[in-house]
């Protein structure tokens, strides 16, 4: 059996007096694909934010590869995890979000390249190298010198997953990258989402409010209400054949 890429244990969250997730348990396996879905508010979101230590645990632990995010040892204690031991960690995990956060004045190719070189030290030969065979994969290889205002929001997005892939994470975050998006555009973006998890080398966690396509790429999926993991397991039980009344609710709004 694989340790687990990614381990949830009893994760709580509170915003104030707002408890947002109430006790999950998770497990990722390597290269396992892991669709989110649930109402707006159910804690989706946050679940990844702390993954990319956006947002912190109010209790809990979250591991990752065998390392724990939110904790380290110092001098013979558990304390605290400080910047530099969260940055460590968090390396081995890209994201995506909804709304591209790409370098308005920077070219595609050299949004790409910026991390490498800043963040990994690759050297600028190989960070173009590299970018450029990514921009390829996801079909921006003609792209390369235009800038962000001047491609489509399909576009952009597609941009913004090459960043991220281009660090070569052990993890990818997605948050309802389709969202923001034109219907039209929604097909070129999932497409190259598909391709990624049919090559099977990475860990991913979806959150989506694209059932037929969880239903087709995921490993698992997980049903997330008010707070805690209401439904989860393989996409057919969990989106086709479930008895949870709330699940059915909430999927009887996507059904035409």
């Amino acid at each position: 059996m694989l340790e687990p890429i990614v381990q949830f244990k009893d994760i709580h969250k509170s915003f104030g007096d707002v408890k947002v997730l109430t006790g999950i348990d998770l497990d990722i396996k390597p290269a396992e694909k892991v669709a989110v879905i649930g109402p707006s508010g159910s804690g989706k979101t946050t679940i990844i934010r702390m993954l990319m230590t956006l947002e912190t645990p109010t209790s809990g632990d979250i591991i990752v590869d065998g390392v724990n995010l939110w904790k380290m040892e110092k001098k013979g204690k558990t304390v605290q995890a400080n910047e530099k031991h969260l940055r460590e960690v968090r390396d081995e995990i890209g994201m995506v979000f909804q709304h591209f956060n790409l370098f308005p004045h920077m070219s595609i190719l050299k949004n790409c390249m910026s991390a490498l070189i800043h963040v990994r030290k690759v050297d600028k030969e190989e960070a173009q190298k590299r970018s450029t065979e990514m921009l390829e994969k996801v079909g921006l290889g003609d792209k390369l010198e235009m800038f962000p205002s001047q491609l489509s929001g399909g576009q952009k997005q597609r941009v913004a997953m090459a960043r991220a892939l281009v660090m070569r994470p052990k993890v990818m975050l997605f948050d309802e990258v389709t969202s923001a998006l034109d219907p039209e555009l929604v097909g070129e973006v999932l497409e190259v989402i598909r391709d990624l998890a049919n090559e099977g080398e990475m860990a991913m966690i979806l959150v989506t409010h694209e059932m037929e396509f969880a239903l087709d790429i995921a490993d698992k999926v997980l049903f997330l209400d008010d707070g805690v993991i209401a439904e989860q397991g393989p996409p057919s039980q969990v989106l086709e054949h479930s008895t949870n009344e709330r699940l059915q609710s909430f999927l009887h709004r996507f059904r035409r």
